[in-house]
């Protein structure tokens, strides 16, 4: 797409302009749209960071419909992955005017398994129960068989497991529904297509079976798009390392238990299960109990562990060999048998003494039990072996991938030292549209009266603005002291995370339109209120990854003993990203109109304040009267 085509189709009297209602040309979305048209042409790796309002959907697609290509776009979440295919993509392609074979491809367990639906229906405990009735009726009509369909039936609702499969449990050409079934019908689609709509953990899941020889899920596609790319570092991290759930043997044993139950007449595969479950219940006590994440080591050195874990591994050895007996029976069995064998691999690999240096064993307590892990400190040479998967151009964007337009960090992170990169400020107005204010007076973050204080500060503030304001904390303690504050004094209706769906607490803050919302990390991205619902975000302090995280302290430590600077190179640039993520909540269109509240002391008494200031769009600094009059403008 070269630049004429660029302005025909973005410009004033373009295409887009033309046929899409409410489009404005906005000079940030051409010069991306020219810079992913380049890298399509040149099959490189392009790193963009767009601001909020760029535009940066049709500003990557667009290019690569243009481009003729076969192309992957892969986003962080499955919010964005319908927005994106239910949305944004339909509409472009009417402007444009172009056929397209598009397929939206989800995980295991996003879709209805017929054979696990058919099975759950023998099961004493939901025989009569009137939901799996309705998720039967359901069954009949559904084309798609996406759970999401059923509207009432929520992710962690323990139903889901019984109806869906996952990559472990899975009998995949085995399985007696094969021919009808939904994940399988959704890969042919995603075959076939010419553009292909997938989320990040799919994604790696593919590259991992293309590594191991067992096909792939997604096509071969010509060009990568990762969407919400400063998610990718930490996925990957999860996605490279081993992990093995408490919750994954006991759905193991359920199967084993229910699928021998049906045969009949084995009792030593009968014995070997149950020898199983009789450690895993006290290792699974002794997790949940655990305060927070730790090292393996420690926690294999407590009290009665160390016996725990060798019994669970003797257990699932002893299984594992049982279910290699009668694989043959049925293919439930013989799918039993490989995730027993997967399960029994990863249990050795997160508690061999042995270890990789390279990487770190940990443990998480998680529910009633908990997880083991061994997590690689870095995943730059894995990711690379990802993008040598898929030869071609890689477009990684988002709108917070660098610090003050460097993007060296995120390029250390992933070994992306060669990538092309492009910084794009926000075409919105700031200076016009928004105001920020820095509390003065206020102790340091660590002051256990800390959170009193800036629910002092932030009261003024919220009722100069009649409410409209999103207060989000860096830590659940903060979250709970400052909610029971607002909550005894705030005159508005107060929103709290965690009292209700997200998305839920979102739409009743939105209605609400005087609503006070408390939230903490997964309200710092991902949520779009436009318009006078939102027009005051406050932020209680910088948000610095808190100490005793495992895998971040030994990642710290590591970047040390390489002769690095963990804080400037690491510490502060996450914490970078993460406020600016949080900052964008504010201003979301161009008609928007904000304050912005940081109650962090450390922007203006330490040296590195300067440089996270100036991360952020550019927006006059009040002091506090102008602040109040600003707020009660709004």
């Amino acid at each position: 797409m070269s630049a004429d085509a660029v302005a025909a189709l973005f410009g004033d009297d373009g295409t887009l302009a033309q046929r899409l209602p409410g489009f404005r040309p906005r000079r940030q979305q051409q010069e991306m749209a020219a810079a992913v048209a380049a890298a399509m042409e040149d099959a490189a790796v392009l790193l963009v960071e767009a601001g909020t309002g760029t535009g940066k959907t049709f500003a990557y697609l667009a290019p690569a419909l243009a481009s003729g290509r076969r192309i992957l776009v892969s986003t962080g979440t499955k919010n964005l992955q319908d927005q994106l295919f239910h949305r944004d993509l339909p509409r472009l392609v009417e402007a444009l005017g172009q056929p397209l074979r598009s397929a939206l491809l989800k995980g295991h367990a996003n879709y209805l398994c017929r054979y696990r639906l058919e099975r759950s229906g023998d099961q004493p405990g939901l025989r009569f129960d009137e939901r799996l009735r309705k998720v039967q009726r359901w069954a009949q009509s559904t084309e798609r068989g996406e759970i999401a369909e059923l509207g009432w039936l929520t992710e962690d609702d323990p139903l889901v497991p019984r109806i869906t499969s996952s990559a472990d449990n899975c009998l995949g050409a085995k399985c007696p529904e094969f021919a009808a079934c939904h994940v399988v019908r959704a890969r042919r689609a995603a075959q076939a297509a010419d553009l292909v709509v997938v989320n990040h953990h799919l994604l790696l899941a593919d590259f991992a079976l293309k590594e191991e020889g067992f096909g792939e899920l997604l096509p071969n596609p010509d060009a990568v798009v990762i969407d919400e790319a400063h998610q990718l570092p930490d996925l990957a991290l999860q996605f490279f390392g081993t992990r093995l759930s408490t919750r994954q043997l006991r759905d193991l044993a359920e199967d084993v238990q229910s699928e021998a139950g049906l045969l009949g007449d084995m009792p030593e595969l009968d014995a070997a299960n149950e020898a199983l479950v009789r450690p895993l219940l006290p290792l699974e006590a002794l997790l949940s109990r655990q305060p927070a994440r730790g090292l393996l080591e420690p926690f294999r050195r407590a009290e009665g562990s160390a016996v725990l874990l060798d019994q669970t591994e003797a257990a699932l050895d002893a299984l594992s060999a049982q279910l290699k007996r009668y694989a043959e029976r049925s293919p439930g069995l013989a799918a039993a048998a490989e995730r027993a064998a997967g399960h029994l691999h990863r249990l050795r690999v997160v508690l061999d003494p042995e270890a990789d240096r390279d990487q770190v064993q940990w443990i998480e307590p998680r529910g009633r039990g908990g997880a083991l892990h061994a997590t690689p400190l870095s995943v730059g040479r894995e990711f690379q072996r990802v993008i040598a998967a898929y030869p071609g151009a890689w477009v990684l964007t988002s709108a917070t991938l660098s610090v003050r337009g460097d993007f060296s960090h995120l390029q250390r992170q992933l070994g992306l030292d060669q990538a092309r990169t492009l910084a794009l400020d926000s075409p919105f107005d700031y200076p016009r549209q928004a105001r920020l204010y820095l509390p003065e007076g206020l102790p340091e973050p660590a002051h256990p009266a800390f959170s009193d204080r800036v629910v002092d500060a932030l009261l003024p503030l919220i009722e100069a603005s009649r409410g409209g304001a999103f207060v989000l904390c860096t830590s659940h303690r903060a979250l709970k002291i400052i909610a029971a504050r607002l909550r005894a004094v705030c005159p508005y209706p107060l929103f709290v995370q965690n009292e209700d769906a997200r998305s839920r607490l979102v739409e009743r803050f939105s209605a609400a339109g005087d609503g006070v919302l408390v939230g903490t990390a997964s309200f710092w991205e991902g949520v779009d209120v436009r318009g006078r619902a939102l027009r005051l975000v406050a932020i209680d302090k910088l948000p610095f990854a808190a100490p005793g995280d495992p895998v971040y302290d030994a990642r710290l430590e590591a970047h040390r003993a390489e002769g690095g600077n963990p804080f400037t190179e690491i510490q502060l640039p996450e914490a970078v990203m993460t406020l600016r993520q949080g900052v964008g909540r504010l201003i979301r269109d161009a008609g928007d109109r904000g304050l912005l509240v940081i109650c962090d002391p450390r922007l203006t008494q330490k040296p590195y304040g300067r440089r996270v200031l100036e991360s952020l769009p550019a927006m006059p600094r009040v002091d506090r009267a102008a602040a109040l009059d600003w707020a009660a403008s709004l």
